[in-house]
């Protein structure tokens, strides 16, 4: 039973979609995808409109458009001002002619205005932890349009505590106005995995042991002192590391960090790849690690865990909090620190190794898409019931 029970009709709940363009949003596009079956499963009453712009209507086929009404803008997404005018602009006005009581903006920011109850999702503050994440006009746009959507909201949603105690720090929002919502973990991968006689004839690997990371080619996720922890460890030591992720400008210092440290035979850059080479590289690899500086949940700790892989990570933040005790945690600003998890990864054998397995699997299935949408629900009951007591100024003034 969630906070809505006492909602005398159907809720009408409009989702701030603007900002997705479809296979260009990463983890932000998953949350609206597995999200939205789960809300109408879980509220079959619940009317649910999503307010999408140019390109996620151009690409169609997603559950915001053949599973609930949906609104095209006209904006596009890719263009940053367009983007904000539809969501400052144009989205509180198409709301209310909608009938919208409750709009839930999914991804960071939402209108700071509307005579509706407002639920914002904030998945992490890298804009302010990990400033190069965010460059130029959408560093600038995110500095002010998330703590605005913040204060502005009848209820804020994150995925984490850690990232709940950065918004009391850093934008001091009372902790009582926050809901910790973990988000789950996905369905496993149809596809066959790439056999690995093939995967290790393309990295060129032999029979040497693989340790994975899944991480994009950005600083915050620290994969230079990765390399230079691999470094420090014998070349009979070393497994060969591979990194997958999308490219960035900063890729190039990250091979020239690869290259002065003479490792260019331990690690292969890979971006993106396809789901049964992905598949592929779960099922051959000895290990998996994240360095990461920091992270507003920590999805890929959980997907190599429910494969049965065993990990390291860092051992702070939301990282730690979603890894809990099924992982080998390591300071993520000591090389030596990481290089001795690699060395532990990488030789673990018997009950230890079939602990952190079952720990993982275990650990893992914590995070059900059920639970995310059944706790967001209890959100839009909060929210609802805080837009009745203020009065519209009230909320505005917030």
């Amino acid at each position: 039973m969630t906070e809505l029970s006492g909602h005398r009709r159907p809720l009408h709940v409009g989702l701030n979609l603007l900002y997705l363009v479809p296979g260009e949003t990463g983890g932000t596009e998953t949350y609206a995808r597995e999200l939205i079956p789960e809300l109408i499963a879980a509220a079959p009453d619940l009317r649910l409109t999503a307010f999408i712009n140019r390109e996620a209507a151009d690409a169609g086929a997603a559950p915001w458009t053949d599973s609930i009404a949906s609104v095209t803008f006209p904006v596009r997404a890719r263009n940053r001002i367009e983007w904000v005018r539809g969501e400052q602009q144009l989205l509180p006005r198409l709301a209310a002619r909608h009938g919208v009581e409750l709009v839930h903006s999914l991804a960071n920011t939402g209108p700071a205005w509307g005579r509706f109850a407002r639920v914002v999702t904030i998945h992490d503050l890298m804009y302010r932890i990990a400033p190069d994440a965010h460059l130029g006009l959408r560093g600038y746009g995110m500095r002010v349009l998330v703590p605005l959507a913040a204060r502005r909201a009848d209820r804020v949603i994150t995925d984490s505590q850690s990232t709940a105690d950065d918004l009391h720090r850093l934008l001091g929002l009372d902790a009582a106005d926050v809901d910790v919502v973990p988000i789950g973990l996905g369905s496993r991968s149809a596809v066959t995995p790439l056999p690995e006689s093939e995967l290790r004839a393309t990295l060129d690997a032999g029979e040497r042991p693989l340790l994975l990371c899944v991480a994009a080619k950005r600083p915050h996720k620290n994969l230079l002192r990765l390399v230079g922890a691999l470094a420090r460890l014998t070349p009979a030591e070393r497994p060969l590391l591979v990194i997958v992720g999308y490219t960035t400008p900063y890729e190039a210092e990250i091979r020239a960090r690869i290259d002065a440290l003479g490792l260019s035979a331990d690690v292969r850059l890979r971006d993106w790849v396809d789901a049964a080479t992905l598949e592929g590289l779960y099922a051959a690899s000895r290990g998996f690690i994240l360095p990461s500086l920091y992270e507003g949940f920590g999805l890929p700790v959980l997907e190599a865990m429910s494969r049965g892989l065993p990990v390291a990570c860092s051992a702070g933040g939301a990282l730690a909090e979603v890894a809990g005790d099924a992982a080998l945690r390591f300071d993520p600003e000591s090389e030596p620190a990481m290089a001795e998890a690699i060395q532990r990864l990488i030789n673990l054998r018997g009950a230890e190794a079939e602990r952190l397995r079952a720990a993982g699997r275990a650990q893992a299935a914590r995070f059900q898409w059920e639970t995310t949408a059944r706790l967001t629900l209890d959100a839009y009951g909060r929210a609802l019931e805080r837009a009745r007591r203020l009065p519209l100024i009230g909320r505005r003034a917030r």
